[in-house]
């Protein structure tokens, strides 16, 4: 039998186009799609004032919509600087840099990897008093457009560059440019030194092989870099303890609705306040990556508005930040609605967010509140909730709470994570199944029964001390966008390494001694099917030992100039 039966016919994929990203704007691509000056016209209102770098191409529909996203809607009434988030749907076609993507995503956490699908929008909005102006305020956003999430980077970075933008306008914004242009690109698991005007900013780029909730990696030696670097702890993570101080006695519900993909919209009094809270959210079951669509700020104007409001059906898995107290009568037929006001306190703590039944949602003068029928499968974990009330008493760090709710989030999505990770290990062939003269074995499928049968002796109750109908929770996951998320990523990678097996048996088979008593047409089919591995296996970045890759190359080199010279002037140009 041929040893490479079955590998399919080879997939000729259809060449992208080539983006500027490819040219004298490579490394500033790797980083921004563009940065983009919105201002508001007397006559047109919201208008994008200037795109930079200048030949970067967005469609009239991704202008549009990041028009309406950088600026807060009149109700936040947001004077001075304000900073926030977005996140919307790229133009169908749009085409980009396939191999700098696989080659990032390839080492970065799930949760960090590029956007294929979406650009994120990282505002720096101003709003101050002018005379000069007809409508007596000086309204302008500063937004870097990236596919990166990487929020705090990204905020600190328009800390830094906008208010001196807003004093100098476009010459300040193309030396900025050409700064980022000169940054290396972001590789996981490296400590970089960005500059950008006059400060340097370090940061370190996580990598998949990072201990989830490990401590940070101690940077290198600064001392002959000046100025001295600022360095940031953190490229992505948000004050979660600040996101979350109202509805601390309800975290437990928000991280399995979360987890569920369940459709959730947050009400908020400004857009910072909405797109921080939805990013808590998301970032709330890492490391399992959150796989339904989340916009941190949404308005009507968005291009998905119909699609998400429509009442002819159920609504979508999608959690939602809004700040006009319109979507109140929009979205009264959704399940879960966050309606949070400005911050109060009771006495020295936080006043916590009453649960409040969905038929109290009412038009604009909605209070603050959490409507849902929701019933959560597992019990509050009062513990934590006590730790830090008590840490707000004793003027605890925000930083410090926060880490103390990061490692508790941390903890319990992986009680629930582990156990669906040892079962899908034991649907892996055993190495020693794997030939050369076969095709590889098939990973055995997933069975939701078997799974919830290992529960008893092998569940979540052997990592967490959380009480409640786990298995009730794990029913409704297999029927959330999470899970098949996190199940086709699982099942990609064993199948990877099941090629990656595979070429590894064939290199160490006797493929000289298999050809002395085949036909021609046996050992051709064997060359282009070997090709073919072996190209797949480089579209696909797998991990082989070392050595392979070439011992193969020879192999087919030598085995076709031992063919008749037809053959082999066929063979060399196919």
């Amino acid at each position: 039998m041929n040893p490479l039966d079955g590998s399919g016919t080879p997939r000729h994929e259809e060449a992208a186009d080539r983006p500027y990203s490819q040219g004298a704007w490579a490394r500033f691509s790797s980083w921004l799609e563009c940065v983009c000056v919105v201002t508001f016209d007397l006559e047109l209102g919201q208008a994008i004032e200037l795109v930079y770098p200048q030949d970067v191409k967005l469609t009239e529909k991704e202008k549009t919509s990041i028009c309406y996203l950088s600026f807060p809607d009149s109700y936040s009434g947001c004077l001075g600087d304000t900073q926030f988030s977005f996140r919307l749907r790229q133009s169908v076609g749009r085409r980009e840099s396939r191999f700098r993507d696989d080659v990032y995503n390839k080492d970065a956490p799930v949760t960090l990897q590029r956007e294929t699908a979406h650009f994120f929008g990282y505002v720096y909005f101003r709003q101050v008093k002018d005379v000069s102006v007809k409508r007596g305020y000086f309204q302008k956003s500063l937004v870097l457009v990236s596919r990166l999430p990487y929020t705090r980077l990204f905020y600190s970075l328009l800390q830094i560059i906008a208010p001196e933008f807003f004093e100098k306008l476009e010459p300040c914004l193309e030396a900025v440019c050409n700064e980022i242009n000169q940054w290396a690109a972001p590789t996981p698991g490296l400590t970089l030194n960005l500059p950008v005007m006059g400060v340097i900013l370090q940061v370190r780029i996580p990598s998949k092989t990072d201990k989830p909730g490990g401590s940070p990696i101690r940077q290198p030696a600064t001392e002959n870099i000046l100025p001295a670097p600022m360095l940031l702890p953190t490229i992505h993570e948000l004050d979660l303890f600040r996101c979350f101080q109202s509805v601390l006695i309800h975290l437990q519900m928000l991280w399995e609705l979360t987890l569920l993909g369940e459709p959730l919209v947050v009400m908020a009094p400004s857009p910072t306040i909405c797109s921080e809270t939805v990013l808590a959210l998301i970032s709330s079951i890492s490391p399992l990556k959150f796989c339904c669509d989340f916009r941190p700020y949404f308005t009507i104007h968005d291009s998905e508005f119909r699609e998400y409001t429509t009442k002819t059906q159920a609504p979508p898995n999608v959690v939602l930040g809004v700040t006009n107290p319109f979507f109140i009568k929009t979205f009264q037929n959704w399940p879960h609605i966050i309606r949070l006001g400005e911050m109060k306190m009771a006495g020295d703590l936080p006043k916590q967010l009453k649960l409040k039944k969905l038929s109290k949602l009412k038009t604009l003068d909605t209070k603050p509140g959490i409507y849902t029928a929701y019933k959560t499968f597992l019990h509050k974990d009062k513990i934590l909730i006590k730790r830090l009330l008590k840490g707000i008493q004793r003027k605890r760090p925000s930083e410090v709470q926060s880490a103390i709710l990061r490692r508790h989030l941390l903890e319990l999505t992986q009680s629930f994570i582990i156990p669906l990770e040892r079962y899908m290990a034991s649907l892996m062939p055993l190495q020693r199944s794997v030939t050369p003269w076969k095709t590889p074995p098939q990973i055995r499928p997933f069975s939701q029964d078997e799974f919830l049968s290992t529960l008893d002796h092998a569940g979540p109750q052997l990592t967490s001390l959380l009480r409640g109908d786990w298995m009730g929770l794990y029913r409704k996951f297999f029927r959330s966008p999470n899970f098949d998320g996190w199940y086709r990523e699982r099942h990609k990678e064993m199948t990877q390494k099941l090629e990656s097996l595979h070429l590894e048996v064939i290199c160490d088979a006797d493929l000289l001694g298999w050809t002395k008593d085949k036909s021609e047409v046996e050992i051709v089919d064997l060359i282009l099917k070997l090709r073919e591995k072996l190209i797949r296996a480089r579209r696909q970045q797998l991990q082989v030992r070392d050595g392979v890759v070439n011992k193969l190359n020879c192999f087919i080199e030598s085995v076709i100039g031992s063919l008749p010279q037809d053959l082999q002037t066929v063979l060399h140009t196919h």
